[in-house]
């Protein structure tokens, strides 16, 4: 029973230290006027994969990238198929096409990455420094592109903006975040076992839906703000985020080892949500794809838990 308790806990701090870690680093990209589409697709994504990048670290620190890789895909499924899936339920979505094409375009290509590296059931250092410099590359040209337009900063979050604020939001945030790490990996470990699920089942589905937290109010709050494409550049961001720097990270501290049929499911999920979430010709995402983006991650969740039990 202590496991689960224990993993409740960290959950809930990693989704506090993930809304804290939002407001700080969100707060302080609206101080130096950074312009929405860096917020939405780096910093905003950045602050909101925080929880999958303690657990990740934790989690290769502790001899188990494999909880940090399901980690990973399994919240490219649950950020596209249930966060972006509940926000147009709730009502349809009117986007940039061209702009969110392009984005799902990327979000579609890192998970495409991440397979053709472990498409031999494993990764070693080497071509997790790849996904790394990969990773970088983009985040280059994303910001060139989107520094190239003034625009006037926003708030995404309530209360006032200041660096006396900010700061001490965002280092707290951290400073939960790293708690929550430590707890999830090791409560993960102990109900793999008492389920007989492996290490990847665990991360990919209990510990994904839960590392997700920050993306759904980020986008929950986008929405009711206004910031629809905000929203959306986070989910898109944080999936480039979790294939390319998470996986990469874990990578780089300790090679990972898993039968490449697991990461196919959680891939091919990641991918079908990804062609939902293409807008049609007026820009707008209807509430019947957001059911379709629900039902995605409930199959993907069945799959995975059928795959990963003895």
């Amino acid at each position: 029973m202590l496991p689960f308790v224990l993993l409740l806990v960290g959950v809930a701090l990693a989704a506090l230290g993930g809304e804290l870690f939002v407001r700080g680093a969100v707060g302080a990209a609206a101080l130096l006027r950074v312009p929405p589409a860096v917020i939405g697709a780096t910093v905003a994504a950045f602050a909101t994969s925080s929880p999958e990048m303690s657990v990740a670290v934790q989690a290769a620190r502790a001899g188990t990238p494999e909880i940090a890789l399901g980690d990973a895909l399994g919240s490219s499924v649950v950020n596209v198929g249930l966060v972006l899936g509940l926000t147009v339920v709730l009502g349809s979505l009117v986007v940039h096409r061209r702009d969110v094409r392009r984005e799902i375009a990327v979000a579609a290509a890192a998970p495409a990455l991440t397979v053709a590296v472990l498409v031999d059931g494993r990764m070693v250092r080497a071509e997790a420094l790849t996904l790394l410099a990969v990773f970088f590359g983009w985040l280059v040209l994303v910001t060139r592109e989107a520094a190239r337009t003034r625009t006037e900063s926003f708030d995404i979050g309530p209360g006032d903006v200041s660096l006396r604020s900010v700061v001490p939001t965002a280092v707290l945030g951290i400073a939960a975040l790293l708690v929550a790490g430590n707890l999830i990996v090791g409560a993960a470990k102990d109900i793999g076992g008492l389920l007989g699920l492996d290490t990847f089942t665990i991360g990919a589905t209990v510990v994904a839906a839960g590392t997700s937290a920050p993306e759904l109010a980020t986008a929950i709050v986008a929405r009711r703000r206004g910031h629809v494409d905000v929203g959306v550049g986070t989910v898109l961001g944080s999936n480039v985020f979790n294939n390319l720097w998470i996986v990469g990270l874990a990578g780089v501290i300790t090679p990972i080892e898993l039968p490449a049929v697991e990461v196919l499911v959680a891939v091919g999920a990641s991918l079908l949500g990804l062609l939902l979430a293409v807008p049609n010709r007026s820009g707008v995402l209807t509430r019947s794809r957001g059911v379709g983006l629900l039902v995605v991650v409930g199959a993907y969740t069945l799959v995975t838990l059928l795959v990963g039990s003895p």
